[in-house]
């Protein structure tokens, strides 16, 4: 049988991201259905939102330990397997507290998943092209922000929050049969293993990527997880008009994605040192923008843009310093970019209940900007290694002790 075109195997890549995305963040949008269909309180049912993240956070590190023998075409399959079974038990949930435990189930594979597919499309193209391939399946992350979260929460309100939980588990489905038909056999590093892999995570310069994921991520999510408000208090819009903001952020998001490839192929951290600087300023910049709905509309598309443009260098930061084992690197990257959505979320609430007001989310976004990027730069400056070695690191790992006629079976 012929080998699928590697733009294709991307594809596949991406489709998964896209049921990834879609169910992380529609909860937030089901919350008050979930609430009166199961008999409470819309803050208590906010717990199902922390429980995935709790998923992902000790999922990723743990299950990319534990599959690190396994081939990586495999190893997907298994992840989206137990992506589909978690929505499943979701959609299937007795009461509250079996809903929570399916959420659980749903983000473990999440870290995981994005950490083994980031080295494998790494793997699918040639160098110096390796960040434009991971920003590719980033981009069925971000469509979801555009798409797949807008209809699941529309298909959730008309139908009941357990038909958006069946029709995600079809997505994993549909992702399993394009990852078997069109992602190849990917040989495995015979070097590799658990003991090589979570050896990586004491590298300062993967501990510091990591570090910057948390701090500078978290500006992005200070403000994201309180933007239905600020659409409906601040910028004065109905709440017909929240579907539309978000799915505004959505394309910023995209956008964000589809530049960060090329630049970071081009220059790693200046792509990073500039992304992270510019959400400092577009978040200082919200605060004034969000009273006038047309420059509101319009900063809420750059805020995606130039948050998700973060996400791309971290990942290809991380991947590189990890060297000959960057699998558990780039899964706990994911890890980090969890903590930052559970931490931002946490302190731009602190800011909203000390009545300091609904803008003032920003505020605290643009400081951990701003830490994102100071540790950053401090990493930078910290690094020794040769600047021409620095965009081959994850192209050599891969092609360690592989046989000369090709990276992939």
């Amino acid at each position: 049988m012929p080998r699928p075109p590697r733009p294709v195997a991307l594809l596949a890549l991406a489709v998964s991201a896209f049921g990834i995305g879609t169910t992380e963040f529609v909860m937030m949008g089901l919350l008050p259905n979930v609430a009166d269909d199961l008999g409470t309180s819309v803050p208590t049912a906010g717990h199902l939102v922390s429980a995935y993240a709790i998923g992902v956070v000790v999922g990723a590190p743990l299950l990319t330990a534990l599959g690190s023998r396994i081939p990586r075409k495999r190893m997907l399959l298994l992840l989206m397997a137990l992506f589909t079974v978690g929505n499943l038990a979701s959609a299937l949930a007795p009461g509250f507290g079996w809903l929570v435990a399916g959420r659980v189930l749903a983000g473990l594979p999440h870290g995981a998943f994005f950490g083994v597919g980031a080295v494998v499309a790494a793997r699918l193209v040639a160098d110096g092209r390796q960040a434009r391939a991971v920003a590719t399946m980033f981009l069925g992350l971000t469509v979801a922000n555009i798409v797949g979260v807008p209809a699941a929460t529309l298909l959730g309100q008309h139908l009941g929050w357990r038909a958006t939980f069946l029709v995600v588990a079809a997505i994993g489905l549909v992702a399993m049969a394009a990852l078997a038909r069109l992602v190849p056999d990917v040989a495995l590093d015979g070097r590799q293993s658990v003991r090589r892999e979570l050896r990586t995570l004491g590298n300062r310069q993967v501990l510091l990527g990591l570090l910057t994921a948390v701090f500078g991520f978290a500006g992005v999510f200070a403000v994201y997880s309180y933007l239905a408000s600020m659409t409906t208090e601040v910028m004065g819009f109905g709440e017909s008009s929240v579907t539309v903001v978000l799915a505004l952020f959505g394309i910023g998001m995209t956008l964000g994605a589809l530049a960060a490839g090329p630049l970071t192929d081009r220059a790693l951290r200046p792509t990073l040192y500039g992304s992270l600087g510019a959400l400092a300023l577009v978040l200082l910049a919200f605060d004034y923008t969000a009273h006038v709905r047309w420059a509101a509309l319009v900063t809420v598309v750059v805020l995606g843009a130039v948050g998700f443009m973060t996400t791309t260098p971290l990942q290809m930061l991380v991947m590189n310093k990890a060297k000959d084992a960057p699998t558990l690197a780039s899964a706990s990257n994911h890890s980090a970019f969890n903590l930052a959505n559970a931490g931002g979320a946490w302190l731009g609430g602190m800011a909203i209940a000390a009545g300091w007001g609904w803008m003032s989310p920003t505020l605290v976004g643009a400081v951990l900007a701003v830490a994102g990027l100071a540790i950053a730069v401090t990493a930078g400056l910290l690094d020794r290694t040769p600047p021409e070695s620095r965009s081959r690191v994850v192209a050599s790992a891969a092609t360690a002790r592989e046989p000369a006629r090709d990276p992939v079976a």
